[in-house]
């Protein structure tokens, strides 16, 4: 998962994300097939670069900045 329904739609083109609407959510998400390498190194083009990253349960979580 990339982003939800307020994310910039440039961006969202940018990554190849695609939006969905999960079973029993009442928000839409934007989602990506690719490696998290492989979408890191996108941000990082953009702009981006990461700031932290944690693991929650079996999901891992990296915060990014753009300046």
């Amino acid at each position: 998962m990339v982003g939800d329904e307020h994310s910039d739609q440039h961006l969202m083109d940018y990554l190849g994300a695609i939006k969905r609407n999960m079973l029993g959510n009442h928000f839409w998400e934007y989602y990506v097939n690719d490696a998290p390498r492989i979408v890191l190194d996108k941000l990082e083009k953009y702009g981006y670069r990461v700031v932290s990253m944690t693991g929650v349960g079996q999901t891992l979580v990296w915060c990014l900045h753009k300046e």
